[in-house]
């Protein structure tokens, strides 16, 4: 079952797990990759009850699952077939959505990903502006991730970067 984006209410905080390429998709395969998404959430289900989930696709570059728990609880299994599904995605057009060392941030408009252990070098050496704004990946409730997705660097996670 979908959750329609129109029913997306503040109100509701709904699980959010986030997939984060390390380059943006090009037009073909987000086009791909939404519609494996739509034709997958249609059917997803824990137990044979079907969970109410949607998706987007944040700055061409980060994949966003929502699921409402209020409904229906996502099992074990169904997050092993979500993991599944992100896996054959990200096999098929090498977008690194597995990989946890890297960090992404906006520099003058523009969305970059570096390793993370750049990431770190260029701040500590003042490589990058005071002035980015860094993505967190760790958020995994909706309300969370539309205040806190994306904070300028000082209130951000890499604000301890020493």
């Amino acid at each position: 079952m979908k959750i329609e984006e129109s029913s997306i209410v503040e109100t509701n905080d709904y699980r959010v797990i986030i997939y984060p390429a390390s380059r943006p998709f090009e037009t073909k395969e987000a086009k791909a990759i939404t519609e494996k998404l739509f034709d997958f959430l249609a059917t997803w289900a824990a137990h044979g009850k079907p969970l109410a989930s949607s998706f987007k696709i944040e700055k061409n570059q980060f994949i966003i699952i929502c699921v409402d728990e209020e409904k229906e609880m996502a099992s074990g299994c169904s997050i092993d077939a979500l993991g599944k599904v992100m896996r054959e995605i990200d096999e098929e057009y090498q977008l690194g959505l597995f990989d946890r060392m890297k960090a992404s941030f906006v520099e003058n408009g523009e969305v970059k990903t570096l390793k993370l252990l750049d990431f770190k070098t260029k701040i500590r050496n003042g490589e990058l502006s005071k002035d980015i704004e860094v993505f967190d990946f760790s958020k995994n409730t909706y309300l969370d991730f539309l205040s806190h997705f994306i904070l300028p660097l000082e209130k951000s996670w890499a604000s301890s970067i020493k």
